[in-house]
């Protein structure tokens, strides 16, 4: 069958570099595409394009549910809306960073994206906390064997709340039901925190329970990616300005996402067991580091002075809730020395 002349055409474009797409306007727009439309055709606009495009990730807030998963836990305080951020900030070194130290991991969404996709050549993290000790310690470092009794512990428990309260009120010893009792706490317990005295849901995720959230194959499956990457991840319980401190090569590069108790805050001792934290000696340790850091804090005048006297660089992120709830949160870049 002989190609039509739409054919021929389209395939004489692609020859000069240039692809028939379709793209979706809306009627507010159509007068700022239709202008733009012909650079898009034209190769000598494409850092100008590039630039535009810059501009505008930055001012369109981060959707949380469009953002690939990776943890398994639902985190307080987590990083997921921020990932496209801390993505960009490592496209602009020159070179790959030896090691990214993620020193107040929690659910280490930073940590695994950038092993997943090969930020650094590997990736060490660092939570103080038992509880989420003992699922890093198990997926990372456990044994097959042990790891293989927790995904099945997983996948088999009915998630009543008789049964949750039984687990989360255990004391056990084997590192495969410390671990279960860490994920069911995080996902039965209010917004995933982990704190002492968090109350379990009631309505739940549109009203359907304590068991709302709790996707036992997605769970599982979640466990797996990670363990097959382990290879390119260390885990540590230790304290993380220890850690910092031990870490500070010019090709070593460090996320930071402490509790937010600096300036008078007191979001991060509702959410978190371990909340006393020295922010200046944190903020001083990272300024004494040879590689680039990114800290992010919660916005207060405090933390900006604080940062500005150190020289940092600060920038404000915006991200939206899964209930489209836009917040602001302050991002603190130290660069390479």
């Amino acid at each position: 069958m002989s190609e039509s002349p739409q054919q021929r055409r389209l395939k004489r474009l692609e020859k000069e570099g240039l692809h028939q797409r379709n793209v979706l306007v809306h009627h507010s727009n159509q007068l700022s595409f239709d202008f733009m439309r012909p650079s898009f055709a034209d190769p000598d606009m494409a850092e100008t394009l590039s630039e535009a495009a810059k501009t505008l990730s930055h001012k369109k807030p981060v959707n949380v549910s469009q953002v690939r998963q990776l943890s398994p836990f639902r985190y307080p305080g987590g990083k997921t809306w921020l990932i496209p951020v801390i993505r960009e900030w490592f496209q602009s070194f020159e070179t790959r960073p030896k090691l990214l130290l993620e020193s107040f991991a929690g659910g280490a969404i930073v940590g695994l994206t950038a092993a997943a996709e090969g930020w650094a050549e590997h990736v060490r993290l660092v939570e103080l906390d038992d509880d989420m000790a003992a699922v890093w310690n198990l997926t990372l470092h456990g044994s097959d064997q042990d790891f293989q009794k927790f995904l099945s512990s997983i996948t088999t428990l009915e998630f009543t709340t008789e049964n949750v309260r039984e687990i989360i009120d255990a004391s056990p010893r084997a590192i495969h039901k410390k671990a279960l009792r860490t994920l069911v706490k995080n996902r039965a317990q209010r917004g995933g925190i982990m704190a002492p005295g968090a109350g379990l849901m009631k309505g739940g995720e549109n009203g359907k329970g304590i068991a709302s959230r709790w996707y036992p194959d997605t769970l599982a499956k979640r466990l797996k990616a990670i363990r097959s990457i382990k290879e390119r991840l260390t885990f540590v319980q230790a304290d993380a300005i220890s850690e910092i401190e031990q870490h500070q090569d010019k090709e070593i590069a460090h996320f930071v996402d402490p509790p937010y108790t600096a300036g008078g805050k007191k979001a991060g001792r509702r959410l978190y067991k371990h909340n006393e934290l020295d922010h200046e000696l944190l903020l001083e340790t990272v300024q004494n580091c040879h590689g680039p850091a990114m800290l992010t804090y919660d916005d207060n005048e405090w933390i900006r002075e604080q940062a500005e006297n150190r020289g940092f660089d600060l920038a404000t992120s915006t991200m939206q809730s899964t209930h489209l709830v836009t917040m602001h949160e302050l991002v603190i870049i130290k660069e390479q020395s």
